[in-house]
């Protein structure tokens, strides 16, 4: 069988062209993000189906000037950055408050961490949403829990401010406001935030 013959010439418009197609993929960063399933604590986190490309956990450019580790919620994007070194960040997708009075803003920190969060909805989720009143002595952790398998809480002064950077048993809601007010993102990127988030990370929501 004859090989077609690879000159000079032809193996540098191929380089060339390879390169060109890797751009892309290199501009974009080189996360994998994953959403299938997983098993956490003995229990089930779904996977999730058809996931939004736009949505989906990435590594960005970042020309902010806030340090490496500082979280920054953008409620108008709908996304939370994880700020990196070297002008990179990673972004996740998530769901805000349904409406702007609901948001949080300013800074804050990141006073406490739990895996498999209680949950107790405020006075004004309940007034809000009536069938919360059920759980007004709170529920445990679990797969049906609103937080997910992880919460990271907010305080400002050394005070809890009830904000969460959590996980949600709506992940068709990432993308939308349609929260309390709280930051909610796939069960699968708050178990990557919360590994990659120490307490006493400084939280910016702008």
């Amino acid at each position: 069988m004859n090989r077609p013959k690879i000159t000079t010439e032809s193996a540098v418009r191929l380089s060339r062209r390879a390169f060109t197609l890797g751009l892309p993929l290199f501009a974009a960063g080189c996360m994998t993000a994953n959403y299938g399933y997983v098993s956490d604590g003995g229990h089930a986190i779904s996977a999730v189906e058809n996931v939004d490309p736009s949505l989906m956990r990435t590594e960005v450019a970042w020309t902010g000037n806030e340090k490496p580790g500082t979280v920054v919620v953008n409620i108008g994007q709908r996304r939370l950055y994880l700020v990196q070194g070297g002008g990179r960040a990673i972004r996740y997708g998530v769901g805000v408050g349904r409406s702007e009075g609901a948001n949080f803003r300013g800074t804050a920190v990141i006073g406490r961490k739990e895996k498999w969060p209680h949950w107790t909805p405020t006075e004004s989720m309940m007034s809000a949403i009536p069938r919360y009143r059920a759980y007004a002595g709170g529920m445990p952790g679990g797969p049906e829990n609103p937080l997910g398998p992880r919460a990271l809480y907010l305080y400002r002064g050394g005070k809890d401010t009830y904000f969460r950077l959590h996980g949600t048993i709506e992940p068709e809601t990432i993308g939308t406001a349609v929260s309390s007010g709280c930051i909610r993102l796939f069960n699968q990127d708050i178990l990557d935030l919360y590994e990659r988030v120490p307490i006493g990370a400084t939280v910016k929501v702008i």
